[in-house]
Parts: C-alpha cells; structure tokens; sequence
C-alpha cells in the first residue's frame, strides 16, 4: 500500500478546546489547561511534551516562530506512531542543527518536510538518530529523486565510488561505507514510512545495498592482502545465502554468507581474506558497522572452516553429510563477490544436490524432515510464548512460506527446472505456472508474504535489531499498527484491523503449509507435475 507524500493521515481525535498557540504566547499556563491542549494530539506524557515546545522556543524568535508553525505541528505529530517520542527527536534534531531559525522557516513553508521528520521521529528512533546525528541530510532525503523512487543501482555505485575516490586507507575506505550506508538507510526507511514505496522495492533496495557494500568491502580486503602477500593463483567467490541469496533482505538482518576458494593451495591466504572481510562487515567502529555476518550455513556450521575449497564441499555436499535443510538453503546461494565464474561452478555442482528427483528419490524422507525442523521450531516458539506473535517463526508465519515453497522446489526442481529460483515471490508464480500450487493459493500466499514482510519491517526499523516478534504491550501493538499505516475508522481501532489482517493471513498460511506437508496433496501434485 503506497500514501501520497503531501497526504497527512490525521486520525481525527477530540480537538483542543483552547488555541495551541497559547503554550508559547501565553506565560505561566495552568497545567489544566496545557492538558487541554495537548492531550487531543495524543500524548502521553504532556508535562513533557510542553517541556519539549519550551525547549525550542528558548529565544524570543523561536518561540514567535514556533507559535506560526504549532498548529500544524502538533496535527503532523499527532498522525506519527508516537507523538511524545516525535517531539523529543524534534527538539534533539533542532539542536544538533546550527541553523534552528532556518529550520523552522523551512518546516513553515514545507509541509511535506515536516510530515516526514514527525513521521520518522514517531516510528522509528534508529532513523532518528541518523538524522539527528546527520542534520545535513534531510535536504538530501526530501529531494524528489531520493524520497519518491527506488535509488538506481548505477547511481548508487557512482555516489558510492565518488565518496571513495579521495580515501586511501583500508580503514578509512571502510569508514566510508558505513557513513555511505547509514545514509542510505535513511533514504529507504524514509520512502517505507511514508509509502512512497512497496515492501518488494523496499527489500530490493536493501539487498541491492547489501550487494554494493559487501562487494566494495571486499575489494578493500583483498587490495589490502595483495599488498601485502601477492596476488593468489586461484580464484575467491563471497556467497550469499538467505534472504539476501534471495534479493530480499530485512532492515536489520544478518547477512549469510560462505567463502570458497578454487583450490586446496593457497587456504591460509584465503582464511586471512575470509577473516578479514567478516571483521569489516560486522566491526563497531564510531561510524558503526556494515552487517552482522551469520557464516553458519556453510559446512559442519560452526566447527566447520571458514572458507573451503571447491573440491572440500563437492566432497562434503555429494557424500552422505549434506543435509535436509542445507538443500532447501542452498535453493537461495548466489555469488555476489569476487570470482563470480567460480561461483557459478559452485551452483552448478549443487543442483543435483539440491533438486532431488522425484522418480528416483522418495519425497517422504525430505518432508519427514521439513516437518521436524517445523516441530523444533513451534516448540521454541510455544516455550518463549511466541507461537502467535513472531512473525517470521511463529504459526503462519514466514517461515512457513519459505518452507512450502522451497520444499516444492527441492522435491519437483530437476524435473521442472524452470521453478528453480531464489526469489519467494517470483519462486510462487513459477510454482502455479507448474501447477504445483493453485492460483488461490499464489495469490494468496504472495499477499501474505509482503503483508509479513512489512510488518516485520515496521519492527525492524524501530531500534535497527533483529526482531521478528509483535509485543504483548497494547500501547506498542498500536504503535506497529500505526507505522504500518492503520488508523481508526468505522471498522475498528487500528490495532483490532491490524490483528484481524494477522489473524487471516496466518491461519491460512498454516492451512497451505499443512496441505503440503501432508504428503497425500504432494503426491497429487506429482502426478500432475510428470
């Protein structure tokens, strides 16, 4: 769902019954009547949202300037997730700017600005914190180009390249990327508040950062190493797994990565290069860090090496180690760093490995095993009291999409190799164009997956952590709500909307998961499928 920039939301609440400029203009208010006026807007705390207004009004042509600009102010605000919150991002953004009479001149005659700073400010307080650490770029994030459409992928490699063309360092060149990617970030959560996006554009503009990012870090690794050993004779490929495999990343999630090298010679050079780029990524410096890196996907997880040879995991992959669920992983690997002909041999060793036949191998042991990495996952759900609120896990929920999908595509993929795909969403119309899944149920489970997509967004966005579970607290169940876009209306409150549209579109999902699973509709399937 999209909303026009210059629209407010205002979900209409019992107006002030006294001129909201009267905080500014009229001393020594009576806290009975500061209630009045702030309360309709929706705060919580109005003690101190009046704190925050006096705040910045602390000159005498702030405050005449503020008391032109409070009306729509307080309207702005009253349309964000969180009114109390908003106002206090306000007051700390307007302080950290050495020009707090331009500001407010500008937030005058610019509604829209405006509307976007109380938006971001209430919804999310990791946004909020790159612009308040970075004034500068809300001139940057309103600007057409940026704030109304997807960034080019040819734009975003020339900023990026011209922010590096002066650095040498390896250190500062790192530095680099993560300022270039904080501000990035704050031009994708910006577009998703206000949809002026979808949640499919969203998530490839954000894998399509991911890609520039881990590519770039990795040249600054390896120059960094060549420098100082040589160049290696054979070749280095940077896998991704995933949802980033899949061009369809998170606003906070890990990236999944695996190293491979070309050959057994030559690994103690590549474990450097491996350990190098992993620090990169994941180290806090004071311009933050790039990604938290997940390498737990590649052979024997944890214990495993951090990088293997090609002829390590052919060995590793076609013997009896590989496992159920590192098929259905594998559906999603795709280079995205270094030598990409390596990794493209690497793809093509796996297919017979990840796409089993039909004909030749008995689909129940895979779905025996999808239905117990299933069973492993409720019962963590149930014991920390998430079965019906996490969102990627939980009964329903994305998971249970990734599973259909990719256990159809592992058990059917090498007798209809035109379902082989990384992406969920394109994968599920491959799937129904193979009749492998109804139209109903592609229609159906493409809705449900961006509707979960966006709310795990929403999450997401709020503190930049990994989080995929909706809280118990009412207050904050109304804030998703309202970052999602729900209001009160005739049909309900915002939060019994949304948890309506949770409600169906998981207990449907689960249906379709189940039916799958089941074995008997499979079978069916497979006779249809040849």
């Amino acid at each position: 769902m999209r909303y026009p920039y210059s629209k407010f939301r205002y979900n209409a609440r019992r107006m002030p019954t006294q001129d909201p400029r009267k905080l500014l203009l009229a001393p020594g208010l009576e806290d009975v009547a500061v209630a009045a006026i702030l309360q309709p807007y929706g705060f919580e705390d109005y003690r101190r949202a009046d704190a925050n207004l006096q705040s910045l009004a602390d000159e005498p042509w702030a405050r005449q300037h503020l008391a032109d600009l409070i009306e729509t102010l307080l309207e702005s605000l009253a349309e964000s997730a969180n009114p109390d919150q908003a106002l206090g991002y306000l007051e700390s953004f307007a302080k950290a700017g050495a020009m707090k009479l331009a500001l407010f001149s500008y937030l005058k005659t610019s509604p829209a600005a405006l509307h976007l700073l109380t938006t971001v400010f209430g919804a999310s307080p990791s946004l909020s914190q790159i612009l308040i650490r970075n004034p500068e770029y809300l001139h940057w994030v309103t600007r057409p180009e940026v704030l109304n459409r997807m960034r080019p992928e040819r734009k975003l490699k020339q900023d990026l390249q011209t922010s590096l063309s002066s650095i040498r360092s390896k250190e500062h060149r790192l530095d680099a990327l993560r300022r270039f990617k904080r501000r990035e970030l704050l031009a994708i959560g910006v577009r998703d508040l206000l949809g002026n996006t979808t949640v499919e554009e969203t998530t490839r503009s954000l894998s399509m950062l991911a890609d520039l990012l881990i590519q770039e870090a990795y040249g600054v690794c390896r120059q960094a190493l060549t420098e100082q050993y040589g160049r290696p004779r054979s070749g280095f490929t940077v896998l991704a797994m995933g949802k980033l495999g899949g061009g369809e990343l998170n606003f906070s999630s890990d990236v999944d990565l695996i190293y491979l090298c070309g050959s057994d010679t030559g690994t103690t050079y590549f474990r450097r290069l491996a350990q190098d780029l992993t620090h990169a990524l994941s180290d806090i410096t004071k311009e933050g860090y790039l990604f938290r890196v997940d390498l737990r996907l590649r052979p024997e997880g944890r214990v495993g090496e951090i990088v293997g040879s090609f002829d390590q995991f052919r060995r590793y992959y076609r013997g009896s180690r590989g496992q159920a669920w590192e098929k259905l992983a594998h559906i999603k690997a795709r280079p995205i760093a270094g030598d990409t002909t390596l990794g493209k041999r690497f793809l093509s060793m796996m297919r017979p490995f990840v796409y089993q036949s039909w004909h030749t191998a008995s689909p129940h042991i895979l779905l025996s095993e999808v239905r117990r990495i299933k069973r492993l996952i409720d019962d963590k759900m149930t014991k920390h009291g998430e079965s019906q609120r996490n969102v990627k896990l939980g009964i329903g929920g994305i998971r249970e999409i990734e599973l259909t999908v990719q256990t159809l595509q592992t058990l059917f993929g090498r007798v209809r190799p035109a379902i082989q795909e990384r992406n969920t969403v394109k994968a599920l119309t491959k799937l129904m164009r193979a009749r492998l899944i109804s139209p109903e149920e592609h229609q159906f489970l493409v809705e449900a997956y961006w509707f979960l997509r966006n709310v795990e967004h929403k999450l997401q966005m709020v503190e930049e952590q990994q989080t995929h579970t909706l809280s118990a607290d009412p207050l904050e169940l109304r804030r998703c709500a309202l970052r999602l876009g729900y209001r009160d209306s005739e049909e309900g409150k915002s939060t019994e909307r949304f948890s309506r549209d949770h409600a169906r579109y998981t207990e449907r999902v689960h249906e379709i998961f189940t039916s799958v699973m089941a074995g008997e509709r499979l079978a069916k399937s497979a006779r249809r499928a040849g």
